[in-house]
């Protein structure tokens, strides 16, 4: 349908509206129903039909219930969008509240409540408070969640007229259940709300909840819905018995409620259980014993969706007992028709009840499975099992020469040897026959690295293997093996020099010279280093080790102690506590949008960023002219931060020579192929290589570009981009490079606008278009142009989030030339170095 059109389908409903208006002829109900429907099918799919609001309240005299629903459906959808239009509701509204039939009051006191404009909640206390004393269960049920609508409107108006008081007598004395189960969710969001600024709102809560209440509640809990009764649980699981008799009390009582059908129910209850039971640890135990059949039951019913959030709970249980499980491993078993995510749980809760008699019961279906599967068996051997039956099925797996098995078994060979170090000899046996050629995942790659590099005097063949990766350096994409490769060639060098040398000068030219940040900034660390001295090296990049006791990703026992208090909650799925995705400060002050429209555009003085947003980045007073931004750089361009270190051979200043490294250092001398122990050659070389240098051993020849292997790009001093412009470029381009960065040094948490940032990154030729946010995250849009660009082209686009508590930021840049993308990145990373060190 065109505007056209619909302009004028809707002006034909106005006039057939406004013609059966107060029309009391026969059939008339039947031809309002029809137009009812077809303008509430154009307001359900995006059509604005508000400007017949008048002839819809018009149209609203009549006795159909039918009619009335869709009304007030109407109504609901458009009064707090169109405030002044409302105030036409509130005759026939409050009308309707006083009809003789309670489904059309219950309606019409819904809707009037539902209107949610604050300057006519004067005409709410009056329908609301005869609503609660109303004689129809129906109507009572819908004013108890009204006057939480009007708190939530108005909160002074709510506590005024004394509605929670009304709402705790019908809490207590009310006949009717679902009345109840209102009256206490809306008592228990106010009271929660109230307490968050009143002391008294608090005490009112705790008392609130005492035993009267409690006890009422319990003794009715049959008469509730399924929701009402997880909403009367969990109150009673936040209620503190008075003695031993009185928890077994309400457990007696809740017995039944763990055969219930509904999982919520039973999940509700068995926390109500475990919280009676805390400080008890005996009857806490026979707790345990008790739930776990109603447990194991749901889980074999029900949808795959029931059967993961009731694992999920049984999970954190297991994880707390794991040997009152250990004999129902089971029920945890894979079934063909479980979806993955159902087989990865199940998988984990076998590794966790797993012992020296079900420790081989694991299942495995498919490649993603085999995976699990695959982690779960070093998992187990990393809980001090049978180790020893455990890597020989390791090792087994190794022998399989399946791509997949082999990538996560030498992951897990990474942990147990960095645990058990004692195997490394049975271990690298196995390990030194797997083909490096057929480890292509960087996970599996940086662990066979790993273990090149650590036990390189046990592999004879550890040179030739790492100097294939070092020759293959350009072509591996993942910084994660390259950073390893660094460490592991080093580690190679102190334990083997003669075979390693050159293959540590070609890892270190290739990492230096890497666009990677982390890689470049790794290589030039190593670099400077063994500048110092082999011995000072070795003691930084290869220390002696001890056994790892537990691993980083393990999970705090206090971290286990809020999920479990947290039972039945979302926390158990997700596995972290509730602050973790609510607070503010976990996840962010706010949501950030992608559209730059949405942030506002700078309007900063003139002497900030841009004056008005022009389609030229004009230079002013306060900022330096281009020759003389220039010259403040020096030869490092863009305002790259060049290390002294990098240009130390230009250096006029004398230079005390490196220590003396204590590695066989003979610029002619061959390659050996067998291992040269470490006293040997320690005592032997330091004459010939304080004469050579690191550089003539290592067969260096490296010249630095100022502010390192990037900068060769130069960016325009005046680039021309209007605000609509970026917009579309924005929606346009794809993310050509995304980094973190890091402010090390100096925090940001002083910070409390943008403008010291903006300037800053103007002096480095990269423009603002937008910025927004407040302490502690700012979001801006930053843009630049490739110096000799054609009109319109050659622009950088970069969206930075800026985190001063963490006193990090997030950089995604778009780009018209996707190739040059990696270059302009360094040259930005370098500019918030500049600001970070400024």
């Amino acid at each position: 349908m065109n505007a056209d059109n619909r302009k004028g389908e809707l002006a034909d409903l106005k006039t057939q509206l406004r013609q059966l208006a107060g029309s009391r002829a026969a059939g008339v109900e039947d031809v309002k129903r029809e137009l009812y429907k077809k303008v509430i099918s154009y307001m359900t799919i995006g059509i604005d039909v508000s400007g017949l609001f008048s002839e819809m309240v018009m149209c609203s005299a009549t006795s159909d219930l039918v009619l009335k629903k869709m009304c007030y459906l109407y109504v609901g959808s458009y009064a707090k969008v169109h405030p002044d239009l409302a105030l036409l509701t509130i005759n026939f509204l409050q009308k309707d509240c006083r009809d003789d039939d309670p489904m059309i009051r219950g309606l019409a006191l819904r809707s009037l409540c539902s209107l949610r404009v604050k300057n006519l909640v004067e005409y709410l206390v009056g329908p609301l408070r005869t609503g609660l004393k109303d004689n129809n269960g129906y109507v009572r049920t819908v004013a108890a969640m009204g006057v939480l609508k009007l708190y939530h409107i108005a909160p002074s108006a709510c506590t005024d007229n004394d509605f929670p008081a009304t709402l705790k007598g019908l809490l207590i004395h009310d006949p009717d259940a679902q009345v109840v189960a209102n009256c206490l969710s809306a008592l228990q969001e106010i009271y929660t709300l109230e307490a968050a600024s009143s002391e008294a709102a608090l005490k009112e809560r705790e008392l609130l909840f005492g035993r009267p209440v409690i006890y009422a509640l319990l003794n009715r809990i049959k008469e509730f819905t399924e929701w009402a009764q997880c909403l009367v649980l969990d109150v009673v699981s936040k209620y503190v018995p008075a003695d031993p008799n009185e928890s077994f009390d309400i457990m007696n009582v809740l017995e039944d409620r763990l055969q219930h059908a509904n999982s919520a129910v039973v999940l509700a209850t068995i926390k109500v259980f475990l919280q009676l039971t805390i400080s008890m640890a005996d009857v806490h135990q026979q707790v345990y014993e008790r739930i776990k059949a109603p447990l194991l039951t749901l889980i074999s019913s029900g949808s795959s969706e029931q059967s993961y959030a009731v694992l999920s709970h049984l999970h954190l249980l297991v994880m707390r007992a794991p040997m009152l499980f250990s004999s129902d491993y089971k029920h945890f078993y894979c079934r063909y028709s479980d979806p993955s995510y159902v087989k990865k749980l199940k998988i984990e809760m076998l590794t966790a009840v797993a012992n020296e008699s079900n420790m081989y019961e694991i299942a495995n279906v498919d490649v993603a499975i085999t995976r699990e599967a695959i982690r779960a068996v070093g998992r187990i051997a990393l809980q001090l099992y049978d180790v020893n039956a455990i890597v020989d099925r390791l090792l087994q797996f190794l022998e399989m020469e399946k791509d997949y098995v082999t990538a996560e078994t030498l992951v897990l060979v990474k942990d147990l040897l960095r645990k058990y170090p004692q195997w490394s000899h049975d271990c690298i046996a196995v390990v030194g026959n797997v083909s490096s050629n057929t480890v292509q995942e960087p996970k599996a790659k940086s662990a066979l690295i790993w273990m090149l590099g650590e036990y390189s005097h046990d592999m004879l063949d550890a040179p030739y293997v790492l100097e294939g990766f070092v020759e293959g350096w350009a072509e591996e994409d993942s910084a994660e093996v390259r950073l390893e490769l660094l460490s592991a060639v080093s580690k190679l060098f102190f334990k083997r020099p003669p075979e390693s040398q050159k293959i540590l000068g070609a890892a270190l030219a290739a990492g230096i010279a890497d666009a990677h940040q982390d890689v470049h900034d790794r290589a030039l660390f190593y670099y400077r280093l063994l500048q110092q001295g082999v011995e000072v090296a070795e003691c930084v990049i290869n220390p002696p080790k001890q056994a790892v006791s537990v691993f980083a990703d393990t999970q705090s026992s206090e971290i286990k102690d809020r999920i479990f208090d947290e039972f039945n909650s979302l926390s158990v799925v997700y596995r972290e506590p509730s602050f973790m995705f609510l607070d503010k400060e976990h996840r962010g002050a706010y949501d950030y949008s992608e559209d730059p429209a949405a942030v506002s555009l700078v309007s900063a003085p003139a002497d900030l960023v841009l004056p008005s947003q022009s389609l030229e980045a004009n230079d002013n007073d306060l900022l330096l002219s281009a020759s003389e931004k220039e010259e403040s750089r020096g030869t490092a361009s863009n305002g790259s931060y060049v290390p002294d270190f990098l240009t130390y051979e230009s250096s006029s200043a004398p230079r005390s020579p490196s220590p003396p490294l204590q590695v066989v250092a003979n610029r002619n001398s061959s390659i050996g192929s067998a291992p040269v122990a470490r006293a040997t050659t320690a005592g032997r070389t330091s004459q010939a290589v304080s004469a050579l240098g690191i550089d003539d051993l290592l067969g260096l020849n490296l010249t630095f570009s100022p502010g390192g292997p990037s900068l060769s790009l130069k960016l325009n001093s005046k680039p021309a981009l209007d605000p609509a412009t970026f917009q579309r470029k924005w929606g346009q381009l794809p993310i050509a490079l995304t980094m973190d960065h890091s402010f090390f040094g100096q925090p940001l948490a002083a910070l409390s606008g943008p403008q010291p940032l903006l300037r800053h990154m103007q002096e480095n030729l990269i423009h603002c278009m937008a910025s927004g946010g407040q302490v502690p995250q700012f979001k801006f849009f930053f843009f630049a142009q490739k110096v000799e660009s054609p009109p319109g082209t050659g622009f950088f686009l970069v969206e930075c989030l800026l985190n001063t508590s963490t006193a990090s930021a997030n950089v995604k840049i778009k780009a018209d030339d996707t190739s040059v993308a990696s270059k302009f990145g360094d040259i930005f990373r370098s500019a918030l170095t500049s600001f970070s060190l400024a």
